[in-house]
C-alpha cells in the first residue's frame, strides 16, 4: 500500500515527554465537541477514535464526556507516542491506551487485540481526504462491522456536495491535495452516501462547522 502517514505536530521540536502539539486542534476541537456532547449527552458506552493524530482531541472529548470510554487509534508510530503521552499527562480513567490500526484492513481484529466489540460512535476526523479511497472503504466496513444498533460513523472534515465545492478554499486545497498525491483529495459526499449504502449504514444529519468543514453522520442500519 502506499504511503498515507501524515504527522501532525512537527512545527516545533517535540516535548520531552512525547506530546505532539498540531494546529489543527486549536482551531477544530470546540466544534467538534459541541456535536459529540450533543450526541452522547447522559450516555454511556465506547467511542473508537480513527486516525487520533497527537491524541489531544481524545483528551478533550474524554474529558468533557467522562461517561464515555474512548479508544484511540492511529497507524504512525510518532502519533502513538504523542497519544500515549497525552494520556499519560492528563491522567483520565475514561482514555484507553492507543493501538496500532491500518483503517484499510479487512478486518481490524478489534476483539483479538482486547477492544470492545461494538461501539456507540466512531470518529474519524481529518483523515479521509489525506489516505487512499481504500482507507474509507476500510472504515466504513469497519463501521459496518462494529457499531452497535443505532450506532454512528462521524466523519469531520472538508467535503465537496453532490460534486460541487462548497467554497473556492476547498476546491483550492482538493487541488492542493490531488498534487501532492494523486490518491489524496476531499472527497464527494454522493460517493460517501454509496459507500454507506453498500456497508448497510444509512446517511443522516450533517453538521456544518466553522472554516467550511462538517461533520457527515452515518447510521448502522442492520436492524
Amino acid at each position: 500500500m502506499p504511503e498515507f502517514t501524515i504527522e501532525f505536530g512537527k512545527d516545533g521540536p517535540p516535548p520531552e515527554d512525547g506530546r505532539l502539539d498540531a494546529a489543527a486542534f486549536h482551531r477544530n476541537h470546540a466544534a467538534i465537541s459541541s456535536v459529540l456532547e450533543n450526541l452522547l449527552e447522559d450516555h454511556t458506552g465506547n467511542v473508537l477514535e480513527i486516525g487520533s493524530g497527537t491524541g489531544q482531541h481524545a483528551v478533550a472529548f474524554a474529558s468533557r464526556m467522562p461517561t464515555i470510554s474512548w479508544w484511540p487509534t492511529d497507524r504512525n508510530d510518532n502519533h502513538l507516542r504523542s497519544i500515549a503521552a497525552w494520556r499519560n499527562h492528563a491522567k483520565l480513567d475514561n482514555l484507553k491506551a492507543p493501538i496500532w490500526l491500518d483503517a484499510s484492513a479487512a478486518d481490524w481484529k478489534l476483539e483479538e487485540r482486547g477492544l470492545p466489540s461494538s461501539y456507540t460512535v466512531i470518529l474519524c476526523a481529518n483523515v479521509i481526504h489525506i489516505a487512499p479511497w481504500s482507507v474509507a472503504e476500510g472504515l466504513f466496513a469497519g463501521a459496518s462491522r462494529y457499531l452497535r444498533s443505532g450506532g454512528q460513523l462521524l466523519l469531520y472534515g472538508p467535503f465537496s456536495r453532490d460534486g460541487q465545492h462548497n467554497a473556492p478554499s476547498n476546491a483550492a486545497f482538493d487541488e492542493s491535495l490531488r498534487r501532492q498525491n494523486p490518491e489524496w483529495g476531499v472527497r464527494d459526499t454522493a460517493e460517501l452516501r454509496a459507500l454507506a449504502e453498500r456497508n448497510n449504514l444509512r446517511a443522516g444529519h450533517t453538521h456544518e462547522l466553522p472554516s467550511n468543514n462538517a461533520i457527515l453522520s452515518f447510521e448502522q442500519s442492520w436492524w
